[in-house]
């Protein structure tokens, strides 16, 4: 019998927009692989839904609060129904920044210096040394981000804005220069190394950088050093098995290769949601690997399960 997959997109975080892309991407191939699928566009009903769709597996599409932090998990938990990528706790502690570092570090992995703080403390003066970056402590697709240079005098002005959209707490993370890398892990496995090299028109690897056309430049395989190459998947898999991530996830790193720099290299963060768009990095790492996008999807939907 065909499997009736509800694909989970939407929602009403601030990457809303990113989860109605991601969820148009997969269920376009969740169907090219033989599956019968039913788009759901979440909202707080999305029990009710669930319980007249009564779909065989939910394809969680969904990123930002309440897709990626352990709520929906938690929901399909209680309704029983297989659900992909990871289960409410790894969910919970990897979407909140400060504690993710705090199991990384305690598991060996090199992450940043960082400090979590009230949002109307860092906008008032600097909370630590410049360079340094400010991002909210529980978002993602880099909304929020904001790198503080060394010759700013004062933090960014729009922390102040009553219309602030990302919570009362921000963390404070010291600068890394350096690289972007990238690298996915699907079950058990490490797949290759992207190095995202952003538009010069931007700042960083912000939003746009992510998702807009052109935004950013990825190349794959990383024109690294093979030992660094190697470090990035092996920590990348070390990270996701730390948080207890379950599907696929994918690690961020700083690699700091500058004539000049440290040649320090950071995790920034293990996405347990990594975006599934016609630009992002694990469709891509998966091509890299032999594995087309509907053989992606399949396989995630095959390895769904409750008790992740």
């Amino acid at each position: 019998m065909t499997k009736h997959v509800a694909v989970l997109m939407g929602g009403w975080s601030a990457e809303r927009e990113v989860s109605l892309d991601t969820g148009n991407g997969c269920s376009e191939a969740l169907e090219n692989a033989g599956f019968r699928v039913t788009q759901v566009d979440v909202k707080p009903d999305i029990a009710a839904v669930l319980a007249e769709l009564k779909p065989d597996v939910a394809f969680n599409a969904l990123h930002g609060r309440f897709g990626e932090d352990g709520c929906i998990q938690g929901l399909l938990e209680i309704m029983e129904i297989p659900y992909t990528h990871s289960g409410v706790l790894a969910s919970s502690v990897a979407n909140h920044k400060e504690r993710a570092k705090l199991v990384m570090a305690a598991a060996g992995i090199p992450v940043a210096p960082s400090k979590v703080v009230a949002r109307t403390e860092a906008a008032k003066a600097h909370v630590m040394e410049p360079p340094y970056v400010l991002k909210p402590v529980d978002e993602g697709s880099s909304v929020g981000v904001f790198i503080v240079s060394e010759d700013q005098a004062h933090p960014p002005q729009e922390l102040y804005s009553d219309e602030w959209p990302y919570g009362e707490t921000i963390m404070a993370e010291r600068y890394v220069a350096g690289r972007e890398l990238t690298c996915a892990v699907m079950g058990d496995k490490a797949l290759d190394v992207i190095d995202i090299v952003p538009s010069a028109s931007l700042k960083f690897y912000d939003y746009d950088a992510k998702y807009k056309e052109g935004g950013s430049v990825h190349i794959l395989p990383a024109k690294i050093k093979p030992n660094i190459y190697q470090k990035v998947r092996m920590l990348a898999l070390e990270a996701h098995l730390a948080l207890g991530c379950r599907g696929v996830s994918r690690a961020d790193f700083r690699y700091d290769d500058r004539d000049d720099g440290t040649g320090e290299l950071i995790c920034l963060e293990v996405n347990t949601q990594p975006g599934m768009t016609a630009t992002s990095l694990v469709p891509e790492l998966a091509a890299h690997a032999g594995m087309s996008f509907e053989d992606l999807v399949a396989w995630m939907v095959e390895d769904a399960s409750c008790n992740r």
